[in-house]
């Protein structure tokens, strides 16, 4: 029997995808626990209506990301900490406090795990770090870290 999967099934097929399966388990497993329909006509057409619903949100959220990175990219954010003669900061900028910067400073929501800081800031001086906004999609933000 064809179906379609409401969810993911382990040995099956995805989320959206048009499978045979047999005629027991669809009866005993899959409609019971509303992870298939059957796949007539208007069932698929109703499906491949969602995927390009899917993808056209999909595609939005892509350029939207892509925007935010060019604005990320474009920014240059100019932090103040207490600092010795040599340069070395007392204490150092995290992830959190450059999240916290770009929220109060340019209005830029971002979580401070997708910021990409391999150990705080502890100098004086020009930094660039990446963002990740989404899994492909990358923004650089400049750092200028200066003495109070």
């Amino acid at each position: 029997m064809k179906v379609i999967l409401l969810e993911d099934v382990n040995g099956l097929g995805k989320k959206g995808e048009i499978v045979n399966a047999k005629d027991g388990y669809v009866r005993n497993f899959l409609f019971p626990k509303n992870l298939a329909i059957e796949a007539t006509k208007d069932n698929i057409k109703k499906n491949e209506e969602m995927q390009k619903e899917k993808e056209a949100q999909k595609k939005k959220e892509i350029e939207e990301a892509k925007v935010l990175a060019e604005k990320i990219s474009n920014t240059t954010l100019t932090m103040k900490s207490k600092a010795s003669e040599e340069g070395k900061l007392f204490g150092s900028i995290t992830s959190k406090d450059i999240a916290m910067a770009l929220r109060d400073m340019e209005k830029i929501e971002i979580d401070k795990r997708k910021i990409e800081l391999a150990e705080p800031i502890r100098n004086i001086g020009h930094i660039e770090v990446k963002i990740k906004i989404l899994p492909q999609i990358y923004g650089n933000l400049n750092i200028d870290v200066k003495a109070l």
